[in-house]
C-alpha cells in the first residue's frame, strides 16, 4: 500500500480480533465470509449502479478498511483514501430460468470459495447478473470484519439513493453516518472492571460447556470445515400469533425464540444450568448515531439459563428476558476476556452454540428472492429472522451434524414455540417437544400392535410355540444376564414340575415376592404353566400389609429369594426359596407340563 494513501491507522475492536483469529486460524474454512444474493425484476442500468456502489464505499471509511497483524504487536486496521470496488458483469440472458439457477448456486459456491485477501481493501465486491431485459441477479459479498447485520440495510439503502440521484444526473446526498472510529474512542472509556465483576458472579460455578445434541453418524462424507444450513419458516398465522402473547406477556419474540432453544438444550443434555452464545447488536445507547453507523459492532456473548422443572414458563421466560436485558449493559465485554473470568477450563471453549436473532429491517430485500450465506466459527448457529413468516434457520458444522439431525432440531423447536401458545402458567416440565409427526409415530404406528390371537391360546403357550420357532433368540435381558426362549421356556418348565409337585393346581394361588429379576418372569411363567394364578408381593411392602395380603388369599406357595425371606411375615404356605431350592428344581424335567384342568 502507497503511505500516501494511507487515511487512517488504528486498533481492533475486541469482536475484530475474534473474527480475525478465527479467518486466520481456518483460512479456507469460510469461516465469517458474508454473501447476500437477490434479484432485481425491473430494468436496471448498471453501469449506474456500479458507480452508486463505488461512491458509497468512497462515503465509509470503514468500507475501504484492510487488516495487517505480521511483524506487529497487535493487529491494526488500515483505512485506504482510495479503494476500487470490484464489481462484475456477467450476462446470462441466453440461458433459461432453470439454467439460470443452476449457474447461480455454481457461482455463489465458487465465490465463496474464492473468499477475500484481508489486507487488501476493500473486502468486498459486487456481481451483476443479466438474465433478461428486467431480470438482474445480484450477488454481494463482504468479510464480517467490516459490517454487522444491522449495517447491510444502511449499506443497500445508501447504495439505491445513490442510484437513484445518480439516475437523474444529480449529485447523491446519503445521510451523514459517524465513522466507525468513534466507536473505538467510544470503548476505550468503558470500565473492564466493572464488567469483570459481572461476569464473574453471571458465570461462578458454571465448569462444563452445554453438551450438543451430536449425530454421532455425522461427518461422514464431509470435510473437517463443510458448512450446511437449513431452515423452516413459520405460516404468517403462526408468526402474528407468538408475536401477540409476546405483546400481551410483555416478551419480546427474541425472547421466547432464546426459550425455546434453551428448552431444546435442556432436553438433549440432561442439564438444567445451561450456557450458550447470544448476539447483541453492541450499538451503545449513549454514543449519539450509534443506530446509523456503518461497521461491525455486533458481538456474542454468554446467555446463562437455569431452568427448573417446576418452574412456571411465564416466570421463567421473565426472568430469561431480565438477564438479557442485564447483559446488555456489559455488550462492549471482549469475550476472550469473558472466557477467562469465568470456571470453565482454559483452552475450552464456553459454549458451542449461539443465537442470532436478526431484527434489523430488511426492506430492502422485499419480495427479491433474497438468499443469505453467513458462517460463524461455532458448530451450530441458529438465526431467526422475524418478517412474516418468522424463519428459523440453522447453519451447522457437517462434522458434527448430518442433513437429518438438523431437521429433527427445527422441527423440535417449531414444536415448542407452538407449545408456548398454549399458555404459559404451565410448569416447565410440561412443555414437550414433540412434533405432530413423531407424535402419531408413536401413538399410531408404533401402537399398531393388533395381531391375531388364538382364543384358546394362553401366555404359557404362545412362549412354548415362539421357544419351539426360534429357540436361539433372546427372550429376557437383565442386567448383564439373558436368557434365550429356549432356556426361558425350559426353566420354567422345570419349575412348573416342581410346583405340581408342592400342591399347585387350578384354583390354587402362588404368592410371587422377587425384586425385578430374570427369575421373577421365569416365576411368574411357571405358575401359568402349573395351572396356578399369581399373587404379586412387593418386597418392599410393610411387614403388616405383607402378613395381610398372605393371610388373606391364602396361597398354597410362596415363591422368593434368600435375601427377602427372612423378612417374609409367618405364614403357613409352603415357602420355596428359589436360589436355594435350584438344584431340586432343576432335576425336574424340561417338557412342557400337561395343560391344567380346572
Amino acid at each position: 500500500m502507497k503511505h500516501e494513501n494511507i487515511a487512517d491507522i488504528y486498533k481492533l475492536t475486541p469482536i475484530q480480533q475474534g473474527i480475525l483469529f478465527h479467518s486466520l486460524y481456518t483460512p479456507t474454512s469460510g469461516v465469517y465470509f458474508e454473501q447476500f444474493s437477490w434479484t432485481l425484476n425491473q430494468e436496471w442500468v448498471v453501469p449506474v449502479f456500479a458507480r452508486a456502489w463505488q461512491y458509497v464505499v468512497d462515503q465509509h471509511p470503514i468500507l475501504r478498511t484492510a487488516f495487517f497483524w505480521e511483524d506487529l504487536d497487535e493487529p491494526m486496521q488500515m483505512v485506504q483514501r482510495q479503494a476500487r470496488l470490484p464489481f462484475i458483469e456477467l450476462d446470462w440472458s441466453d440461458l433459461s430460468p432453470a439454467e439460470q439457477e443452476t449457474q447461480l448456486e455454481i457461482y455463489l459456491q465458487r465465490d465463496r470459495e474464492q473468499g477475500f485477501d484481508l489486507t487488501e481493501a476493500p473486502l468486498m465486491r459486487v456481481t451483476v447478473i443479466r438474465g433478461g431485459p428486467e431480470t438482474f441477479h445480484i450477488v454481494w459479498s463482504y468479510h464480517h470484519l467490516l459490517l454487522d447485520g444491522w449495517s447491510v440495510p444502511l449499506v443497500i439503502q445508501d447504495v439505491f439513493a445513490a442510484y437513484s440521484a445518480m439516475l437523474q444526473g444529480q449529485a447523491p446526498r446519503l445521510s451523514r453516518r459517524r465513522p466507525y472510529r468513534d466507536y473505538l474512542s467510544w470503548l476505550r472509556r468503558q470500565d473492564l472492571d466493572e464488567a469483570q465483576s459481572y461476569w464473574r458472579r453471571i458465570l461462578q460455578g458454571f465448569t462444563t460447556r452445554t453438551p450438543l445434541p451430536v449425530d454421532h453418524g455425522a461427518g461422514r462424507s464431509g470435510t473437517a470445515h463443510a458448512y450446511d444450513k437449513s431452515q423452516i419458516l413459520l405460516s404468517p398465522e403462526q408468526t402474528e400469533a407468538l408475536q401477540t402473547l409476546a405483546r400481551q406477556e410483555r416478551l419480546t419474540l427474541s425472547t421466547l425464540v432464546h426459550g425455546a432453544w434453551a428448552l431444546l438444550l435442556r432436553a438433549y443434555s440432561g442439564e438444567r444450568d445451561l450456557v450458550f452464545g447470544t448476539t447483541v447488536s453492541g450499538r451503545p445507547a449513549d454514543l449519539a448515531g450509534s443506530e446509523t453507523m456503518v461497521g461491525c459492532f455486533i458481538n456474542t456473548l454468554p446467555l446463562r439459563v437455569q431452568a427448573q422443572a417446576e418452574q412456571s414458563l411465564r416466570d421463567w421466560l421473565l426472568a430469561l428476558q431480565q438477564r438479557q436485558a442485564e447483559l446488555r449493559q456489559y455488550a462492549y465485554s471482549p469475550l476472550v476476556d469473558v472466557q477467562r473470568w469465568s470456571d470453565v477450563p482454559p483452552g475450552e471453549r464456553l459454549f458451542e452454540s449461539i443465537v442470532v436473532f436478526e431484527n434489523y429491517p430488511t426492506e430492502a430485500f422485499e419480495e427479491s428472492g433474497l438468499r443469505i450465506f453467513q458462517q460463524t466459527n461455532y458448530p451450530l448457529t441458529l438465526v431467526a429472522v422475524p418478517r412474516r413468516s418468522l424463519t428459523l434457520r440453522i447453519g451447522y458444522e457437517t462434522r458434527h451434524f448430518d442433513p437429518g439431525t438438523i431437521e429433527r432440531l427445527l422441527a423440535q423447536l417449531q414444536a415448542l414455540l407452538e407449545d408456548m401458545l398454549d399458555g404459559l402458567d404451565r410448569p416447565l416440565r410440561d412443555i414437550g417437544l414433540m412434533t405432530e409427526a413423531e407424535r402419531h409415530t408413536l401413538l399410531v404406528e408404533w401402537n399398531a400392535t393388533a395381531a391375531a390371537y388364538p382364543q384358546d391360546a394362553c401366555l404359557h403357550t404362545l412362549i412354548e410355540q415362539q421357544a419351539a420357532r426360534t429357540p436361539d433368540a433372546v427372550a429376557v435381558v437383565f442386567e448383564a444376564q439373558q436368557l434365550t426362549y429356549a432356556q426361558l421356556n425350559a426353566r420354567a418348565n422345570q419349575l412348573a414340575h416342581h410346583l405340581r409337585s408342592l400342591g399347585v393346581a387350578p384354583e390354587q394361588r402362588v404368592a410371587v415376592c422377587l425384586p425385578r429379576s430374570a427369575d421373577l418372569l421365569v416365576g411368574l411363567l411357571a405358575i401359568l404353566k402349573a395351572g396356578g394364578a399369581y399373587l404379586p408381593l412387593d418386597p418392599n411392602y410393610p411387614a403388616a400389609r405383607l402378613q395381610f395380603m398372605l393371610q388373606d388369599a391364602a396361597p398354597v406357595v410362596v415363591l422368593t429369594e434368600a435375601r427377602v425371606a427372612d423378612r417374609l411375615p409367618a405364614t403357613t404356605a409352603q415357602v420355596l426359596v428359589l436360589d436355594r431350592a435350584w438344584p431340586t428344581i432343576a432335576a425336574c424335567a424340561t417338557s412342557n407340563p400337561d395343560a391344567a384342568r380346572a
